[in-house]
């Protein structure tokens, strides 16, 4: 059998060759013609930034199912508010970058807080004032039911800023832990010849299950890297918002090295270095205050029934001695 045999009538072999070679050669001239364009990443990037900011901005700004007794509250909540005018404070500024720390960025937690502060030391005064005068919980004399019932009073009024400082730590507390595995993260990124902004993408998309605390603070340093004029103030601002010695470390060696022009992946390998130091010195520190933090338990719960068990069976001895005389 030959080649004319699987060919359509009226098609020789010879047609057939010179086709192949006409699509061989289209199919070459594409290959190095495409193989030589140079992309144009400024746009490419330019439209993953403005993706990027349209998916954070929906989801900051998107208006969220809620339940109807939730929308009811907030706003009794933002009324009481604006009859008191509290938003008009000079602290609120102050209070808007501790709740960001905490986490919680929409104006309903600032609406919240203010009104918790105004209204917690009201109800907690009442309800002391009921406990202590009405229901008459407690047989003290008068001077210390005043006295607990002014503490509890103050103890309303300083609570909302004791949980929103329970969360900045806590928040804080876990940055710290997860920013020496992203700084190794961004040295390998770093070494792979990413950018700053390319970084801090690329790890927050990597630590979005592990932190997301971390993970979000990365994604909003990339997304103002991307659009501020400054990225001088982009770091600043992620500094900021973190305010914990290891992020305000980071944010030092990056503007030393923006400034001063030293490698990124060298920078951030010394500093990926010194945070993993200190996480050892930390464990270290831990592990030499064990000792000390077992000696009242051991004093409390292991010496009474060690002595009982070595003891108690000599002294039934000699009681049962005793009565036998």
């Amino acid at each position: 059998m030959t080649l004319a045999d699987f060919l359509p009538k009226g098609v020789n072999p010879d047609d057939f060759i010179i086709g192949l070679a006409g699509l061989s050669a289209f199919l070459t001239v594409l290959a190095v013609w495409f193989g030589l364009l140079v992309p144009h990443t400024g746009n490419k990037r330019a439209r993953e930034l403005a993706q990027r900011r349209d998916q954070l901005r929906s989801g900051m700004l998107a208006p969220r199912r809620r339940k109807r007794d939730a929308v009811l509250s907030t706003g009794l909540m933002r009324r009481v508010v604006h009859i008191l005018n509290l938003q008009r404070s000079k602290h609120t500024d102050l209070m808007v970058r501790k709740l960001a720390r905490a986490g919680w960025r929409t104006n309903d937690a600032l609406v919240r807080y203010l009104f918790s502060k105004a209204v917690m030391p009201l109800v907690a005064g009442a309800a002391a004032a009921f406990a202590f005068y009405v229901l008459k919980v407690t047989d003290f004399s008068p001077l210390f039911r005043l006295g607990a019932t002014v503490g509890l009073t103050l103890f309303g009024a300083f609570l909302p800023d004791l949980v929103i400082k329970n969360a900045i730590d806590k928040r804080a507390d876990k940055i710290r832990k997860g920013l020496p595995d992203a700084l190794d993260l961004m040295v390998i990124c770093a070494e792979a010849g990413l950018s700053l902004d390319s970084i801090l993408k690329r790890v927050s998309e990597e630590f979005g299950t592990s932190c997301p605390e971390l993970a979000d603070e990365l994604s909003i340093t990339s997304l103002e890297l991307g659009f501020l004029p400054d990225r001088r103030q982009a770091l600043l601002n992620f500094a900021a918002r973190t305010d914990s010695p290891g992020t305000r470390g980071l944010i030092n060696g990056l503007l030393q090295s923006d400034k001063y022009g030293t490698p990124l992946a060298q920078s951030l390998r010394v500093l990926s270095a010194e945070f993993r130091e200190e996480r050892m010195l930390r464990a270290e520190e831990k592990a030499a205050r064990l000792p000390a933090m077992l000696t009242v338990p051991m004093i409390v719960f292991i010496l009474p029934p060690l002595f009982i068990v070595l003891i108690g069976p000599a002294i039934l001895r000699t009681i049962d001695a005793l009565r036998n005389m």
